[in-house]
């Protein structure tokens, strides 16, 4: 721990069967208008809306409802949400989904009220915020990305192909959140598993960064190993509520966050991703996926003891007989075989990308890095090795 830190998060965490009951109570300490913000439609099929629905009218709040949020939600969706909260001054927004819409929403909170263009201001510039800010609260039904516990707003704007990421300081958090893993049971499979590498790629993003034997490492490392044990429970029998249950709270605890703390990240197959995304609309996990396997082969080498305690600590393979470039490697190639296993898309190919894309692609991707800061040349064949994969 060599690295001084101040952690804040307010953000109210109700898990578990009846954590619903605790809306009521929640909704009290706000004005009258609601702003409902939801996704296509799921919520409606698993009788989620209806029952949401019920408790806002029992406790004599004005509705008003933002849908059809999408997996990769719009600049457009965002001003249309923030044009909604002005026409009739919403005094709290609840986004029911998944980290879509809750990214979503936190977006429009900052937008609403803001002088200038909050694209640029925000999202472009970084800039702080400085403008009134509507609270937040979400109903979570897909694990993967922790944005119910975080700041994090990652969105898409379609008109200049780029999808971008920003943190926002603790009062930007939804003030309440309300997890309950059985509204995870209906999720297809292709969305369950690609939630499940979000919420890995989160944890190993912090964990391949730094030399030091930090306490962040043990934590991930922990993490990391329920996550895969819960993610073959549940691929196996969807309906396990003990391991959908792990999921959904690791997935909080990977990016609240909690595991970053007092070292450096590298977070670079992310602003790989985020531009994949920009390009193709693919599942955000999906494309982490396919991105890490060949990022990683490319950057072993200048973290190589970390990435060899990855293979011992996590995937628990055995020193013996091995040399620490051949255990490095070994680490790689089980996650690789893990996401075949689960059924996780490995190939940019197969999530809509094309060859004229990769060269756009590598071009408008932020380079961070951790062990190494790769250059466009090396992210373009990155992209190449996800895209012929098999």
């Amino acid at each position: 721990m060599n690295t001084d830190f101040t952690y804040e998060n307010p953000t109210t965490i109700h898990f578990g069967k009846e954590s619903l009951n605790n809306l009521k109570a929640e909704l009290a300490n706000y004005g009258d208008t609601i702003l409902l913000a939801y996704g296509k439609g799921s919520i409606k099929k698993i009788g989620l809306y209806d029952q949401v629905l019920s408790i806002l009218k029992d406790s004599g709040k004005n509705i008003v409802e933002l849908t059809g949020i999408m997996a990769n939600p719009t600049w457009e969706k965002v001003k249309e949400g923030a044009q909604l909260v002005r026409d009739n001054k919403v005094n709290l927004i609840l986004g029911v989904g998944g980290g879509s819409v809750i990214d979503c929403v936190k977006a429009i909170s900052v937008s609403a009220y803001c002088e200038g263009d909050p694209w640029t201001k925000y999202w472009l510039q970084f800039q702080p915020v400085d403008n009134e800010i509507v609270p937040v609260a979400s109903i979570l039904t897909l694990a993967g990305t922790g944005s119910e516990m975080n700041g994090g707003s990652v969105i898409t704007n379609d008109d200049m192909k780029l999808k971008m990421g920003r943190v926002f300081p603790a009062n930007v958090y939804p003030k309440f959140s309300i997890l309950n893993p059985e509204y995870t049971f209906s999720l297809p499979k292709y969305q369950m598993v690609s939630g499940i590498f979000d919420m890995m790629s989160h944890l190993m993003e912090v964990y391949f960064s730094g030399e030091d034997d930090v306490t962040s490492d043990y934590l991930v490392e922990g993490l990391l190993r329920s996550i895969i044990n819960s993610a073959k429970i549940a691929v196996a029998n969807p309906e396990d509520y003990e391991a959908r249950s792990n999921l959904m709270w690791s997935a909080t605890l990977a990016m609240n966050p909690l595991m970053g703390l007092s070292k450096p990240s590298d977070w670079m197959v992310h602003m790989i991703e985020h531009q994949v995304g920009a390009y193709t609309d693919c599942a955000h996990g999906m494309g982490l996926a396919a991105v890490s396997l060949p990022y990683y082969r490319t950057i072993y080498k200048y973290g190589i003891d970390k990435f060899a305690r990855f293979a011992t600590q996590v995937w628990g393979i055995s020193e013996e007989g091995k040399m620490k470039e051949e255990l490095a490697l070994a680490g790689i190639d089980a996650l690789e075989a893990f996401c075949k296993e689960c059924g996780i898309v490995i190939n940019l190919k197969e999530l809509g990308a094309t060859e004229e894309m990769l060269p756009d692609i590598a071009n408008s991707t932020i380079l961070l890095g951790a062990y190494k800061k790769l250059t466009h040349d090396e992210v373009l064949d990155v992209l190449k090795t996800a895209y012929e994969a098999v």
